[in-house]
């Protein structure tokens, strides 16, 4: 089993009231079938997300990105003493590992994922598989310092030229411990909750999943009973679009610019990713 750099995504699952309307959506958007026997989706037979069903009508009806962590004890301590907290602690899921729910200082809520049996992802940066994270946050400041604190992440400043954004452009691109801050080895990051956002909206994870044909993708939503939040639009790192499932749950897809097999960047849009 591979070992994943802490703090990187390495699951993601979606909460959802009628699980079987949820595996009816994704299946046709993304191309997922289902293992019968865990709540997994697979694409072509390889793991690539979970749908699990929403049992607290309290919770939101959201998609959880899980980082990696070799314990999640002693992972749950660094966040406390982080300014982060705890939303759900580590508990024991048989052969998923150890799983649990915490919250950055602004309020965003993150999974935790200690390896058991399987390690997570077995395909990502795929078409229909999960391909980047990005935290909105109100508070970039407080947040930077608490990923970096805790994960080790290495981040850089977005350019707002190179990305075809405004001056005001405050994005931050992440990069795992160990590597050389850049493109090749992004994985996520972080974006502002502007005044162009609702004011009611907090802080909170968007999960990405690469698809062929981004503008498509928007059609299939509408069709299946979801809805288009942010219209497709190109950026240096393809078209990307955010989207409502049928039953409410935030995600985006990105279609990726057609390149050369050898030189194909890895996924990843690095814009605002804006969420309206």
């Amino acid at each position: 089993m591979a070992v994943r750099t802490e703090g990187t995504p390495c699951w993601v699952d979606a909460q959802l009231p009628d699980l079987e309307a949820g595996k009816r959506f994704y299946g046709e958007l993304f191309g997922w079938t289902f293992d019968p026997a865990r709540d997994e989706a697979l694409l072509r037979g390889r793991r690539v997300a979970g749908l699990v069903p929403k049992r607290d009508g309290r919770m939101p009806t959201t998609w959880t990105v899980y980082l990696a962590t070799e314990n999640a004890g002693t992972l749950a301590a660094r966040i406390r003493a982080a300014g982060g907290r705890m939303v759900m602690d580590p508990y024991p899921v048989g052969p998923f590992g150890v799983l649990a729910l915490a919250a950055d200082p602004g309020g965003t809520v993150f999974g935790l994922r200690q390896a058991g049996e399987d390690d997570g992802f077995a395909t990502v940066n795929e078409p229909g598989a999960f391909c980047w994270m990005e935290v909105y946050t109100r508070r970039p400041d407080a947040v930077d310092t608490f990923y970096a604190t805790v994960f080790g992440y290495l981040g850089r400043q977005a350019d707002p030229e190179e990305e075809g954004a405004g001056p005001d452009l405050d994005y931050r691109v992440w990069s795992p411990p160990g590597s050389r801050p850049g493109d090749d080895s992004a994985f996520g990051g972080r974006a502002v909750i502007t005044d162009d956002f609702p004011a009611e909206m907090p802080g909170h994870v968007l999960a990405y999943f690469a698809v062929d044909d981004c503008d498509a993708a928007c059609d299939t939503t509408v069709r299946l009973g979801g809805r288009v939040v942010t219209p497709a639009r190109d950026t240096p790192h393809g078209r990307i679009a955010v989207l409502r499932d049928n039953q409410g749950a935030l995600f985006a897809v990105l279609a990726e610019p057609e390149t050369e097999p050898e030189t194909r960047p890895k996924a990843g849009p690095k814009t605002d990713g804006t969420a309206r």
